[in-house]
């Protein structure tokens, strides 16, 4: 099945469309590259059904990301509708490890999304975050600052709770 059929198939959930296109990235009959071009053409929901896929095949493999795949995600950091940036935080949070020298953009886009009206993505924010902090870089001097004023901040126990987690690890 391709891609374009499987978005066509009304009777196919969005749940069944990520677990399927996820196998298909993590068996690699669908390069990353393919699935980005796709997304690049759809509307939001289903441009964030195609990143929720590649989130759910990077927390199994991260490996299959590449420099492409970061910087898309870390441009959909920006859009509009909140599940993009939710996924796309998500993705940067699963990566992370894989580019530690290469995430100031993603940390600029991140930054203004963890103080977004929608925990989920203050939540998916606060995770990628989180995980950019554990990685001990020297981006840490002036991140470490920014994520403790999050945490002051933050009202919700969740979202606060990836920050403090994070901050121990770092502080030890």
């Amino acid at each position: 099945m391709s891609i374009d059929a499987l978005f066509k198939d009304k009777a196919i959930k969005a749940k069944w469309k990520v677990k399927n296109l996820g196998q298909w990235l993590l068996d690699g009959s669908l390069p990353t590259d393919e699935l980005l071009a796709f997304a690049n053409r759809q509307k939001p929901a289903d441009k964030a059904t195609c990143i929720e896929a590649i989130e759910f095949a990077t927390k199994k493999s991260p490996g299959i990301a590449d420099e492409i795949l970061l910087e898309y995600v870390t441009q959909t950091l920006k859009e509009d509708e909140p599940r993009l940036k939710w996924e796309s935080a998500k993705v940067i949070g699963n990566i992370a490890a894989l580019f530690p020298g290469d995430l100031e953009k993603s940390i600029a886009n991140l930054l203004p999304n963890a103080e977004n009206n929608g925990t989920v993505v203050r939540w998916a924010t606060a995770y990628a975050l989180a995980e950019i902090v554990k990685l001990k870089t020297e981006i840490n001097k002036k991140l470490l600052s920014e994520i403790e004023l999050l945490c002051e901040r933050e009202s919700d126990n969740g979202v606060k709770k990836k920050y403090l987690d994070a901050l121990k690890k770092v502080k030890k």
